[in-house]
């Protein structure tokens, strides 16, 4: 029996309950196909926060780094100001191991009702490949007030007086900025990954950008595009501003089969992704460094609110656990989580939230008898 490794990070809020019936399923699905995860626990999250101070430490990190995968519940908890667990511990971990593809799935699957209107699970099949670790989201920003932090001022000033014929000495007495990068190896990387996988789907591949309007940025970002795609000279490729792609992916989702993204748009479609694909509670996600430590989780939140009510609905915990396995290299196990979530669905085996009456802890144990069953 094939043995793997990995870490399991439960978090705050709902993650706990959420995690336990993932990791069901995937036992269950080892179980059915031969092989075997060792789970080595940590705990980090609000509770350690709030009682030592602490978010994530080097040497967890480092701990963290000898695991494939790390499995992951969610963040996030009321009694914590808002952005210090989310930064602290989930951005932390996606910056330190490097996981440039954040991978969103967006599936309609049977039994699952979308709001667009005459969309059958045929039409909804595509998946959205986010730049993970550049763009707006590298933390490179302020707030300046006139007369203060001068060295920020000094670019600013130029830009305003030049552009507008503003002294931001005078004329403003506070302003704030933030800077998106992109870099063209950053770019590459990610667009590879994204023409490989387009390779092993339908060849298809559609780029997102605003190159008519931010053009340093995303001018790179099409420069690079371009450039990649003569190395795949089977693959069907296209541009999509970022405002554009929105109305499409209302009106015609089967137009799509993989779409490569900056993070600040990746972060925006995916979520509209979420919406047309059924909800929240059926939104996996990857972190994906598919040369070292990758992290799954459900693109939800940790819903405080419901903790330890046993109300939750772990579908999207699942199906993270699905590509978990993917990554793994078990793409057999990995389809039969898929298949038998749909399963559930149809037979109303689901939480309230999706018209059904099953317990949170009732969802994993049902799916992962269907998986050894068939």
């Amino acid at each position: 029996m094939t043995k793997y490794n990995a870490a399991c990070m439960p978090g705050d809020g709902i993650g706990p309950e959420i995690i336990a019936e993932g990791r069901k399923v995937l036992d269950a699905a080892g179980e059915k196909f031969g092989f075997d995860i060792n789970w080595t626990d940590f705990d980090t999250g609000a509770e350690k926060y709030l009682q030592t101070g602490e978010l994530i430490s080097e040497d967890e990190l480092k701990e963290l780094g000898k695991f494939p995968a790390i499995y992951f519940g969610a963040i996030g908890d009321d009694r914590v100001k808002p952005g210090i667990l989310e930064k602290g511990v989930l951005l932390a971990i996606r910056f330190y191991f490097d996981q440039y593809v954040n991978l969103r799935p967006i599936k309609l699957l049977q039994g699952v009702e979308t709001p667009l209107a005459n969309k059958k699970p045929e039409d909804i099949d595509f998946v959205v490949v986010r730049e993970n670790t550049e763009d707006f989201y590298v933390g490179i920003g302020s707030r300046a007030k006139a007369g203060k932090q001068r060295d920020h001022l000094e670019v600013i000033r130029d830009l305003y007086s030049v552009k507008f014929g503003i002294d931001v000495e005078t004329d403003s007495d506070e302003l704030a900025y933030q800077i998106g990068v992109v870099s063209r190896e950053g770019s590459k990387r990610v667009m590879e990954y994204s023409f490989d996988l387009a390779e092993t789907r339908e060849k298809k591949l559609t780029s997102v950008d605003k190159a008519n309007v931010l053009t340093d940025v995303y001018g790179l970002w099409r420069e690079v595009f371009e450039e990649t795609k003569k190395g795949y000279p089977n693959v069907t490729t296209e541009y999509n501003f970022v405002d554009a792609i929105t109305m499409w992916f209302v009106k015609n989702p089967e137009w799509f089969d993989v779409v490569v993204t900056p993070n600040m748009f990746g972060d925006i479609i995916t979520d509209l992704g979420a919406m047309i694909q059924g909800g929240l509670g059926l939104a996996p996600g990857g972190n994906i460094n598919p040369k070292g430590t990758s992290m799954f989780e459900p693109i939800h939140g940790s819903a405080p609110k419901y903790k330890g009510k046993n109300v939750a609905n772990p579908l999207a915990t699942i199906w993270s656990g699905s590509l978990l396995l993917d990554s793994l290299g078990e793409h057999a196990a990995a389809s039969a989580v898929v298949s038998s979530i749909e399963h559930s669905i149809l037979a109303k085996a689901v939480t309230k939230d999706m018209g059904g009456s099953m317990h949170t802890s009732d969802i994993g144990d049902w799916i992962a008898k269907d998986i050894l069953r068939r």
